[in-house]
């Protein structure tokens, strides 16, 4: 299949190059990734196969599989998947988790250099990776890789206010302390407040699909000091610091929830489907 008229490469752009170099540190500890970061929700996986068609022996396409976090439940519910992951050792931490559902088949590769095959998908599945990929390739190429009618279901995820309310409004201390691009007192949004309207006008402008359709989910999950600390220690922005700036950042909020919060806290997770139709 042919490229769309679109699709440029745009490796020399600053924004290009920040975004490649970020993007690259999750597979620098792909064990890490795949035993600290949180599932979904099984209500998502619902409205997947409502919205999206993900139903037993749809043909899926998953961009940015990670370690199989979504991999894993599409597959368990029938669906035959293609899985593209540009990082080797998270590819390869999926594949291993998959081991028992011979209808997925793992490649590692950049989305934008992944070669479309001549038989369309039924969905296209990207669960918080779409917006490492190239804006003027991923969604024409997301339209060339689904048959009429076919979806395109992105996935994000962001912090938002619930949880250990005041450990989030603390721990900003410690940020603009060690990471000087923090914004000072920065706060989480609350949920109402994210605004959804940058994925649907993106996904509008390309002119190749229907309009987009939202679901939404908030989730709770509470951490032990240590299982925290991991979490962050995936997370792109945290991992680019310089090493003593790391380790300074994770030591105060390791002492300010062992000293303050029993050594535990809650963090509230807003979790966004968006399904859109190929026209």
């Amino acid at each position: 299949m042919p490229d769309h008229p679109t699709r440029t490469r745009r490796d020399d752009s600053p924004e290009e190059s920040r975004r490649g170099r970020l993007s690259r540190t999750f597979d620098e500890d792909a064990e890490l990734y795949d035993r600290a970061r949180p599932g979904y929700p099984p209500r998502l996986y619902d409205d997947l196969a409502e919205l999206a068609g993900t139903v037993p022996c749809s043909r899926v396409l998953e961009v940015g599989c990670g370690t199989g976090q979504v991999t894993v439940p599409l597959a368990g519910r029938g669906c035959r998947i293609t899985a593209v992951e540009a990082g080797a050792r998270m590819a390869a931490v999926a594949r291993r988790n998959l081991t028992g559902y011979p209808a997925v088949d793992v490649v590692t590769t950049r989305f934008e250099d992944w070669p479309l095959p001549d038989e369309p998908y039924d969905a296209l599945v990207s669960a918080t990776a779409f917006h490492w990929i190239d804006p003027a390739i991923r969604v024409p190429k997301a339209a060339d890789a689904l048959r009429p009618a076919g979806a395109l279901a992105v996935v994000r995820t962001q912090h938002v206010n619930g949880g250990t309310e005041e450990f989030f409004v603390e721990v900003q201390g410690c940020y603009e302390r060690f990471d000087p691009a923090t914004p000072p007192g920065l706060r989480p949004p609350a949920a109402a407040d994210v605004d959804s309207s940058d994925h649907a006008r993106e996904v509008a402008r390309s002119d190749r699909f229907g309009p987009t359709l939202f679901r939404r989910y908030e989730q709770d999950l509470t951490y032990t000091t240590s299982e925290y600390l991991d979490v962050l220690r995936t997370y792109s922005g945290h991992r680019a610091l310089p090493e003593a700036a790391r380790s300074g950042l994770l030591e105060c909020i390791a002492g300010l929830i062992d000293g303050r919060y029993g050594g535990r806290v809650t963090k509230r997770y807003l979790i966004e489907l968006g399904v859109s139709r190929r026209r």
